[in-house]
């Protein structure tokens, strides 16, 4: 009895221990296990999705390292005062931009952290049907004054402590039923009066198994099975956004090297606008032409000197705000690559309308979320017409109890009590069934409205993107005719300023018509290299490779 005494008076140190080593657990334990479990889930749902993000990670470091890019020696003078500015910029090229917007942009790091925070309701969901483990305890010092029958009025206290504990099992297991299961244990020593020592415990199992309302646990399998699908749908989003940002960047990369063109543009007319009205000057005090004519000149000069101190403001603004967009410091010194523009062509891509429709019902991946949000409506209405029927269900439980006249006892094998019936519930008031089943038809109805919706949609937004990239092509050849057009009358007017034959308001208009074909060319080549891109996207064919930067199409073919 000693032995047996002195092992089983450990149980409270051992749950001490226990307690402290659990407590012992760190903070930075319990976040590398949720990302553990969260990039684990991701890694497997990555397969289905094309074009995922190989070496996802919702880390960022807040350090952003500009010191590789090249650095501005020479500035120009096109920017004016604005130009000093530059010296010792760092030039950034549209592929560097599209990394550091990769990771260092804040809204891209906010949709990853929200395909994560996906990724980890989806680790809560599967830990459902896993075993579920609780335990607790309370422990008590009791002290009671009783009167000894011996002696009258004379008080004797009792003290004593008492203390139980428990440690129970849940797991709802696939296509078999919900399994409970617990062992309860009472400790009780006198500190004074009565030595004794005595201990109870049981264990027990419950069993349920419903047989035809919510059979299998649909409704538990349910919501683990829309949580698989909405990590799903959130990989494809995600995925999905990772082409609009890098157009979206791209769009602004262009636009801001569009805006500057537009500044060496409205330079060069300030300076062919002074050129003339120095002439023009200098032919009206020869008496050679006439004052409204030098007064044109010098009207064009003010405006194109208006023009452009608001094309360098444009650009800087515009340049600002493709800073914020990469998540960088508004006042970080850098410019954008010149040679990017430069090398811009225009590719149009030999596919019809109608081909492009059928690339794009076949690879957009919002498209085929909404194909299966309907398969989940469809789920969910079966799901509410089973909670339709009556509940019934098997159920059974067992026990083990120590024995009550000794005092140091286990859950002992032949006191045993075990149970096995059915719950039957014939659901007399089923108005919140009914409802419910009334909602998931109509949200079923919804989903295959939505899924009409869709694909016409697809269908607009690519016929669209054709559009704007042909009109983008043909407005680019237009712009490219249109140029040489100006070139030529500004010679023309050039010429016969010279001789004194050309009229103030003639050389406006063509030196106002220059720099605007070389505007639109500009706008039209960036125009139809966004629109290509935003063509690819939305056929679904666009491939973003991890450090942001596309690969172009080059043959799409139905299949």
């Amino acid at each position: 009895m000693g032995e047996y005494l002195k092992k089983y008076s450990q149980w409270p140190a051992l749950g001490l221990l226990l307690v402290v080593a659990m407590a012992g657990c760190t903070s930075a334990h319990y976040r590398n296990a949720a990302d553990r479990a969260a990039y684990g889930v991701l890694r497997q749902k990555a397969p289905l999705v094309k074009n995922t993000d190989p070496a996802f990670t919702i880390e960022q470091t807040n350090a952003i390292v500009l010191g590789n890019f090249p650095v501005i020696t020479n500035v120009v003078d096109y920017l004016g005062p604005d130009g000093e500015t530059e010296r010792g910029a760092r030039v950034l090229r549209l592929e560097d931009a599209l990394s550091l917007a990769v990771n260092h942009s804040r809204s891209y790091q906010s949709r990853k952290e929200q395909l994560y925070l996906s990724a980890l309701s989806l680790t809560l969901a599967r830990h459902q049907f896993t075993p579920l483990f609780s335990s607790s305890g309370q422990g008590t010092y009791n002290a009671t004054a009783t009167e000894t029958p011996s002696l009258s009025d004379h008080f004797v206290e009792d003290r004593s402590v008492s203390a139980n504990g428990s440690v129970g099992e849940n797991w709802l297991i696939r296509d078999v039923g919900r399994i409970t299961t617990a062992f309860t244990a009472d400790f009780l020593r006198f500190v004074s009066g009565d030595p004794r020592l005595a201990t109870s415990s049981r264990l027990s199992a419950t069993f349920v198994r419903p047989l035809w309302r919510d059979a299998g646990f649909k409704s538990d399998m349910e919501n683990l099975t829309q949580a698989e699908r909405s990590l799903l749908y959130d990989l494809r989003s995600f995925t999905q956004f990772r082409k609009d940002f890098s157009v979206q960047v791209a769009t602004a990369y262009y636009n801001v090297l569009g805006n500057r063109d537009g500044v060496r543009n409205s330079y060069l007319n300030l300076q062919t606008s002074h050129k003339n009205a120095d002439r023009t000057r200098a032919l009206a005090q020869e008496g050679r032409v006439a004052g409204t004519d030098l007064g044109r000149q010098e009207q064009q000069e003010l405006t194109a000197e208006s023009s452009w101190i608001n094309a360098v403001r444009s650009y800087k603004q515009a340049l600002d705000n493709f800073k914020i967009l990469l998540g960088l410091k508004v006042d970080a010194n850098l410019v954008l690559d010149d040679g990017e523009l430069a090398a811009l062509q225009i590719r149009h891509p030999d596919l019809s309308v109608d081909d492009s429709i059928q690339l794009a019902l076949a690879s957009r991946l919002d498209y085929m979320t909404i194909k299966d949000q309907l398969a989940d409506a469809e789920r969910k209405v079966k799901v509410a017409e089973n909670m339709l029927k009556p509940r019934v269900n098997l159920t059974g439980g067992a026990s083990l109890d120590s024995d009550p006249n000794k005092n140091y006892s286990l859950p002992d094998p032949q006191r045993y009590s075990w149970n096995a019936g059915l719950d039957v519930d014939p659901g007399l008031d089923r108005t919140a069934d009914r409802n419910s089943y009334r909602s998931v038809l109509i949200s079923r109805n919804r989903a295959a409205r939505t899924l009409e919706e869709q694909e016409d949609q697809i269908k607009l937004q690519v016929r669209d993107s054709w559009r704007t990239l042909d009109q983008a092509k043909r407005n680019y050849e237009i712009s490219e005719i249109g140029v040489r057009l100006a070139e030529r009358r500004v010679e023309e007017q050039s010429l016969l300023a010279e001789w004194g034959r050309s009229k103030a308001q003639d050389q406006v208009d063509a030196q106002n018509a220059l720099i605007d074909s070389k505007n639109q060319r500009t706008q039209a080549l960036v125009t139809h290299t966004i629109a290509r891109l935003q063509f690819w996207n939305n056929m679904g064919i666009l491939y973003i490779k991890p450090n942001g930067q596309w690969e172009e199409v080059a043959n799409a073919k139905t299949k």
